[in-house]
């Protein structure tokens, strides 16, 4: 079974962290174990129709932000990696400098030096040098930056349509396929689907 750390931060952005939740627990080959930051339930409630305690109940298991002796705390308990959706810039330097604060920051920590997939969903607009730099050395780490960005050739109606299409980048990953996915299936099909919708 993989076992995958889920990381929600304060950053603006919840609904796609929630979402990576219900598509992970429809994959039962998946055991997710999720933190979220004390601002992280502040904007979830802001964001999402849900509560922090009904996002927590999506995962199979959730851990305190402070719990520094929680299993995904040590590199003796083995996973396949961490996604933090969203991350914060704050989070995201933190991640860089090796400074372990919190859970989130300890988990990642520990997925680094394990030398396990760690995936960042970084959400800030527009993006200052020091976001640009801190990405760059994490990227020359082996870490995934997977910024939510939306794409047009699938043609999206709705938020929902973004978000789907983030969190099947994100699942890519990890090799899991999501059953939400509109993938890039030549131009031809693209230009019949534009035609469709005229």
């Amino acid at each position: 079974m993989m076992k995958l750390i889920i990381g929600m931060t304060g950053a603006t952005g919840a609904p796609l962290g929630v979402a990576l939740l219900k598509a992970l627990r429809e994959m039962p080959e998946v055991e997710t174990h999720l933190v979220m930051s004390k601002w992280a339930k502040t904007t979830i409630e802001l964001e999402t129709p849900y509560s922090a305690r009904e996002v927590a109940a999506l995962a199979d298991f959730s851990h305190s932000p402070a719990d520094q002796a929680a299993v995904i705390s040590s590199g003796s308990f083995r996973t396949d990696g961490m996604i933090v959706i969203p991350c914060s810039m704050k989070t995201l330097a933190g991640i860089r400098a090796g400074y372990a604060e919190g859970l989130v920051g300890r988990a990642a920590d520990v997925v680094l030096k394990e030398g396990r997939k760690l995936v960042l969903v970084p959400r800030e607009m527009p993006l200052s040098t020091i976001h640009l730099e801190n990405m760059l050395a994490l990227s020359r780490m082996g870490v995934a930056m997977v910024p939510p960005m939306p794409a047009y050739y699938n043609h999206p109606k709705t938020i929902e349509d973004v978000t789907d299409h983030v969190v099947t980048r994100v699942l890519d990953q990890f090799g899991l396929e999501y059953h939400k996915a509109r993938r890039w299936s030549g131009l031809r099909a693209v230009e019949n689907v534009s035609q469709e919708n005229e």
